[in-house]
């Protein structure tokens, strides 16, 4: 088993992330008008919103798929997680670049490759911003029926070619999504960080204070209890994820999930060593100061993977 981690902190996004240079609210404004009730200056004279407002985090971000990722229809509920744009589409922007390692440093586009999305809520961002960006087929799954139901229906809207499946079981994250016959280039994640609905909430007042508003207890970007917290947190949920993908290592090239804190490599990094991954990296990512990074693993060799991108 190998490892690969960037050594420095990267202080800008993926090379290739659209929002790279910050948000266009012109443009933003242009595709999605109601933006502009949300919108004001901000002390350095720069158009901007408060970020505390779920309403207008969730008007940026329909905006911003709508611009950037020709989205035209996108909502959510109030309680759902309304997930960053522009760190989620590095996580996939990094994936792609996993899969050019194995592909003479081109990164693979069209519906050739079939990434599976787990729990990928009613935001649905993941196959919405990696269909537009690469040309991906995707699969989605969640444990919650009517996350899924909304997803379907963006899907729809959208007139997109998305799969859908309701995990039936929370025990399992494989079993009943991937069958027999079903090859994945890449899965990907945003597991429930958090060990208990407390410690949510605790990370929820954090999120709070740093947005110079320590008095409230709202959620800024949502999220049902599934999507944010399960006994054993990010740790728990991700070494049982490797553990259940050891059944399902050939039918997929690299394994992949978030991860939020970095203490929680060592004993994850522990599991893939029992698990007897062929190959496993860990990949830093960055937004302003904030990092980020995912594991990813195989249980497939080089020789396997470079044959399976080039059928």
């Amino acid at each position: 088993m190998t490892r690969s981690s960037s050594k420095t902190a990267k202080s800008k996004l993926h090379p290739r992330n659209q929002h790279i240079d910050g948000y266009d609210f012109k443009r933003l404004i242009k595709c999605s008008p109601d933006l502009a009730g949300f919108t004001a200056s901000n002390p350095l004279g720069h158009t901007s919103i408060d970020f505390s407002d779920e309403h207008a985090v969730r008007a940026l971000n329909r905006a911003l798929l709508h611009a950037h990722y020709n989205i035209k229809f996108w909502d959510l509920p109030e309680n759902y997680l309304c997930p960053p744009i522009p760190g989620r589409v590095d996580y996939l922007h990094y994936l792609a670049d996993l899969l050019a390692l194995d592909n003479n440093h081109e990164v693979p586009r069209g519906r050739a490759i079939k990434v599976l999305d787990i729990g990928t809520g009613a935001n649905l961002v993941y196959p919405l911003t990696g269909q537009s960006e690469y040309g991906w087929s995707f699969t989605g799954s969640d444990i919650d029926p009517a996350a899924v139901k909304l997803a379907q229906q963006i899907a729809a809207f959208n007139q997109l070619k998305i799969a859908l499946k309701l995990q039936k079981n929370s025990s399992d994250i494989f079993h009943g999504i991937i069958a027999s016959q079903d090859i994945f280039h890449l899965t990907l994640c945003n597991p429930p960080f958090h060990a208990s609905k407390e410690k949510a909430q605790q990370g929820t007042l954090r999120k709070w204070k740093n947005l110079g508003k320590p008095g409230s207890a709202a959620l800024n970007f949502g999220g049902q209890n599934a999507e944010l917290w399960c006994p054993g947190g990010e740790v728990k949920f991700i070494t049982t994820m490797i553990a259940q993908s050891i059944e399902f290592g050939g039918q997929c090239l690299w394994f992949s999930s978030l991860v939020s804190k970095k203490e929680s490599l060592k004993p994850l990094y522990a599991a893939l060593k029992k698990a007897g991954v062929e190959e496993s990296r860990t990949i830093d990512m960055a937004q302003g100061q904030k990092v980020s990074r995912f594991i990813a693993w195989t249980f497939i060799d080089q020789i396997g993977r470079r044959a399976a991108l080039n059928n």
